[in-house]
């Protein structure tokens, strides 16, 4: 019974991200360059550190909004993050509710 259901909350899981959502555009916007999905921080944190800061917190999708068009410092230590401001509002978006998603 447990194969049957895992296929299914797998299924609805994808459904709900953006299309596009997805390392893949990570990688379209440069993100990689800094970022890896799992792992120690390298220039930046890994994604899956990113969303196990933020787990739970009802801001942190609009927070990391903000941080991903406008740079940040300090959040993570002492190198800043870039402002992204070309990347499309959609892609911002879908980036982040992705990024939140890993664990």
């Amino acid at each position: 019974m447990k194969a049957l259901i895992l296929p299914a909350v797998a299924l609805a899981l994808a459904a709900a991200l953006p299309a596009g959502a997805s390392e893949d555009l990570a990688k379209k916007h440069l993100c990689t360059t800094c970022h890896v999905l799992k792992g120690p921080k390298t220039i930046g944190p890994s994604y899956a550190e990113v969303a196990k800061k933020y787990a739970g917190q009802k801001d942190a999708a609009a927070r990391m909004e903000e941080r991903v068009k406008k740079g940040s410092t300090g959040v993570w230590g002492q190198v800043p993050m870039p402002p992204n401001a070309a990347v499309p509002e959609a892609d911002v978006k879908a980036l982040v509710k992705w990024i939140l998603s890993t664990r």
